[in-house]
């Protein structure tokens, strides 16, 4: 549940965070048309304001940022404030100095540029969790040959693997094990210490079975 919310909160933190980026673009190309009578002075005292409080906020919201979806896209959000207000002041300069008026939609276009591919990276990661992706830099394939390598597992089926949250990936599988005088519990272990050993998991949960769940063992071959 709060995983899935945390994704959906992203994708609408990327969302704004997209349509922002494309309105200051849009609102670029209009100021290139018509440039307006811009207030040097005024910007730059709005500029320098918006500047402190942008960076305070993130400086809160840094810590958080690698680990939550959602604190990653509000810290994106003021990074994108933070830009445009320093931005701002850099043309608010320009305009004082020179008299150059289109230093205001040149800064504007930069910082439309910069957010478009940050916002589509958080809406395609939010889309990638709520899809249940394999995690990134997982092969199943590879893990899959890794529970075969132990001796007393037969097969490997209903694998899976995704992830809880942001950064919290979790593998599923049940494991056949062959008939003998094998500790099974013993063989659960050390393929879940494995698992866990060469893909940096926390979270491994693995049935073991002496009978296909989808068959007799006499059917097996």
């Amino acid at each position: 549940g709060y995983a899935r919310m945390e994704s959906i909160g992203a994708m609408i933190n990327g969302s704004l965070l997209f349509l922002v980026a494309g309105y200051i673009l849009w609102e670029a190309v209009e100021r290139f048309r018509q440039p307006p009578d811009v207030g040097s002075i005024g910007m730059l005292v709005i500029a320098i304001l918006g500047l402190v409080v942008n960076l305070v906020s993130m400086r809160l919201l840094k810590a958080g940022s690698g680990s939550s979806l959602n604190v990653r896209g509000a810290y994106l959000e003021v990074w994108s404030d933070m830009l445009g207000s320093l931005g701002v002041l850099i043309a608010a300069v320009i305009i004082e100095f020179t008299g150059w008026t289109l230093a205001d939609p040149v800064v504007a276009v930069l910082i439309g540029l910069w957010g478009l591919p940050r916002a589509w990276s958080l809406l395609s990661q939010a889309g990638h969790v709520l899809m249940q992706g394999v995690p990134q830099g997982m092969n199943l394939e590879e893990l899959r040959e890794l529970v075969l390598s132990n001796p007393t597992v037969a097969e490997v089926h209903d694998l899976h693997a995704w992830t809880l949250g942001s950064t919290r990936p979790v593998v599923t599988a049940h494991i056949l094990v062959k008939e003998g005088p094998y500790d099974f519990e013993a063989t659960r272990q050390s393929l879940t210490r494995a698992i866990k050993e060469r893909f940096d998991l926390h979270d491994v949960t693995l049935q073991i079975e002496r009978v296909h769940c989808g068959m007799k063992r006499e059917d097996y071959p």
